[in-house]
């Protein structure tokens, strides 16, 4: 009842309050000012406990990019800094090692390299694998051609990786994340599993797969269904598809706010990822680009099985390379390629073309494979291995205790006419 209104009516009726009325009336009063005292204490309270809670959360998360950050030590090819800014589509290669995958003890190989284009503006993500297996040579590591593409980073780190990726491509790319395969166990199981549609049935690590039929995944089961490789009928590229298919699904889940906040996830990316994405940096994908997760769209680079000095290569020819590059492009909102890379785009200084094996000889001393013609480039790597094989015998029949005339006649002759390899000139250029 109203206390006011009590008062009235008393007063209406023309008698007059007793005195204990009065009393319970002020007690009235004085208990309604108390409770709207303690009211605002245990608002200030609750908002201080959840500035509290979010600065804690804050430093923890702020924690957690700081110990992950690795930078490549390079020049980024364009303003990254101004590209998140605007809000623009940014490419990021993800890859993934194998350190304690199924009780694998491999480290530095990135068997998985996948190219990520975020569009916030189409709120659309873009996911190119690329084989392990890709002839290249490693940007860098010129002399250890021909190379396997999952080799660039054993070589030289992110910073190799990611020139590599860009010469084959002649594509941008801002930023890079490395995540260890054996521990996306861990990172799955943060976030509550992923919902992932079986692209076959097989079994495989314990677990039994049946095509089309959604189930739900924790960290081991996601694991043994992405790892699985001879079984399929598309070999790795198969095993590429399932992989761009749980990581889709961890990216949606991992960029929510209640994953961000989640202590066990956030140990979990401090103990398994290496970025050189800052904590602002990752701060603006968490709010301006998490819309590109909503609508995703995958695609690899399609290579032809080719045996160059002993080993199994998938080389890309310059039609394949040139419409991933434009896939990749036309996320990035960036102009058409009209024919395939076959030079640096991101070195500076002049270069020029030598006509007759399709290499580019530049002034750093390393050279850049013309891979649109495939048969070229091998021929050129074979001719380099018969050259280093050649010098590798005379060194050996230097060691054996022959004449002395003949001990030179044996190492000259060959070394005399011998033109260098392109690496060889190049080494000696530079030193």
């Amino acid at each position: 009842m109203d206390n006011n209104k009590g008062n009235k009516d008393f007063e209406t009726m023309g008698e007059p309050l007793s005195r204990s009325q009065m009393r319970r009336n002020q007690q009235n009063r004085e208990k309604n000012k108390r409770q709207a005292k303690w009211s605002k204490i245990i608002g200030i309270a609750l908002v201080a406990f959840l500035v509290f809670f979010g600065m804690h959360k804050y430093l923890q998360a702020h924690k957690a990019a700081d110990s992950i950050f690795q930078s490549t030590n390079m020049t980024k090819s364009r303003n990254v800094n101004a590209t998140l800014k605007d809000g623009k589509p940014i490419c990021v290669l993800l890859m993934g090692t194998d350190t304690g995958a199924l009780g694998r003890k491999d480290t530095g190989r990135t068997d998985t390299m996948i190219l990520c284009v975020m569009n916030p503006k189409d709120k659309k993500m873009t996911l190119v694998s690329l084989p392990r297996d890709t002839l290249v040579e490693v940007a860098g590591y010129e002399e250890n051609a021909p190379s396997k593409i999952n080799s660039a980073y054993d070589y030289g780190g992110p910073k190799a990786a990611v020139k590599t990726v860009q010469n084959l491509l002649d594509v941008p790319i801002d930023f890079y994340a490395t995540i260890n395969m054996g521990g996306i166990r861990n990172l799955i199981d943060a976030v509550g599993g992923v919902e992932i549609e079986p692209v076959m049935s097989f079994s495989y690590g314990g677990y039994t797969f049946k095509k089309g039929k959604k189930t739900k995944m924790m960290g081991k089961q996601a694991l043994a269904y992405v790892r699985m490789r001879y079984d399929d009928p598309k070999g790795d590229y198969g095993r590429q598809e399932r992989q761009r298919q749980v990581l889709m699904k961890l990216a949606f889940k991992a960029s929510a706010f209640t994953s961000l906040i989640n202590q066990n996830f956030l140990d979990s990316v401090s103990e398994q990822i290496k970025t050189d994405l800052t904590f602002d940096d990752l701060q603006v994908l968490g709010t301006k680009y998490r819309v590109a997760t909503h609508n995703m769209e995958s695609d690899h680079l399609q290579g032809t099985t080719e045996i160059v000095d002993g080993q199994s290569f998938e080389v890309a020819d310059s039609s394949e390379r040139k419409r991933v590059a434009n896939i990749l492009r036309k996320a990035l909102g960036l102009k058409q390629l009209k024919t395939a890379a076959t030079t640096k785009k991101n070195h500076k200084t002049s270069s020029e073309i030598d006509a007759d094996d399709g290499l580019v000889e530049q002034s750093t001393g390393t050279y850049t494979p013309n891979l649109n013609n495939a048969s070229t480039y091998n021929e050129r790597s074979n001719s380099q291995i018969q050259t280093k094989n050649e010098k590798n015998r005379s060194e050996e029949t230097l060691q054996k205790p022959t004449k002395q005339d003949t001990v030179e006649q044996t190492v000259q002759s060959p070394i005399k006419n011998e033109q260098p390899a392109a690496s060889e000139t190049a080494e000696g250029a530079a030193k």
